[in-house]
């Protein structure tokens, strides 16, 4: 059995710094994500200072959702200064399907071999090239019919893929394993999955191997949606109340509470 309280215990200890190019719709909900669950989030995308900074921080995420001219020379610097320090990394290739420019932009990062690779399952889909039903950055395909092309990005990359939606699937092109955690309010809140991509690099500064360090920031993630649901009228209330359960979920509970199947 996964240890997943030995792992929220070790990433709220070593608060690891994150260096986050995230886009500009998502850094503030990121930014106050990653602080509940106990991480040091940094918002740094300037191409000038991205190599140096990687030398500071424990683990990376790059997120194309809001993709400008100077941003993607960073993000390409950066990754490759995270693979030749050997600092883990997390791809999140938000609306890849939608144009081309994020397409070639999402398959020039990918070639980079990132660590874990998180999107929806209309995302992964459309990052092996075999189609996908995005709406803009929303998914419209189901996290079942990611399954396989997920592996095969796995196995492509060599890395961890995450499918993440009603359920969630990840794979290491080998293993896999589903999570049934969360709740249906969480894609109310815009940038909830972005921040989801920083958790899941804060647990991989912190936790080996990358496979289960990434089921287990999944699973933390949909308990704290549980939690947050609770007594929640809407999605204003469930955006509160779901930064506070972040804060307030302990090992204890994350691990009586995760709903692992694995395959």
């Amino acid at each position: 059995m996964t240890d997943h309280a030995a792992r929220l215990d070790a990433m709220r200890a070593a608060a690891p710094l994150v260096h986050n190019i995230a886009n500009l719709v998502s850094m503030n909900v990121m930014a106050n994500v990653m602080l509940a669950a106990g991480a040091s989030p940094a918002m740094v995308h300037a191409a000038e200072e991205v190599r140096e900074f990687i030398g500071h921080a424990e683990a990376l995420t790059i997120n194309i959702g809001t993709l400008s001219p100077g941003w993607v020379p960073a993000m390409v610097e950066a990754a490759e200064a995270a693979n030749a320090t050997g600092t883990p990394w997390v791809l999140d290739p938000v609306g890849v399907g939608a144009t081309a420019h994020r397409r070639q932009t999402a398959e020039r990062l990918t070639r980079l071999r990132p660590s874990v690779i998180r999107g929806n399952a209309s995302e992964i889909i459309a990052l092996t090239g075999m189609g996908g039903m995005g709406k803009g950055v929303d998914s419209a395909d189901a996290v079942t019919d990611a399954a396989n092309a997920a592996q095969i990005l796995a196995k492509r990359t060599g890395g961890i893929v995450a499918v993440t939606g009603a359920q969630d699937f990840v794979t290491d092109g080998t293993r896999a394993a589903w999570i049934d955690n969360g709740d249906p309010l969480m894609p109310r809140i815009t940038a909830l999955g972005c921040a989801l991509t920083g958790v899941v690099a804060a647990f991989l500064a912190t936790s080996t191997p990358p496979f289960d360090a990434t089921i287990t920031a999944l699973a933390y993630y949909g308990i704290a949606g549980e939690r947050a649901a609770v007594g929640a009228a809407g999605p204003g209330s469930f955006a509160v109340a779901f930064i506070d359960a972040l804060y307030a979920l302990d090992g204890k509970t994350l691990q009586h509470s995760a709903k692992v199947r694995y395959a």
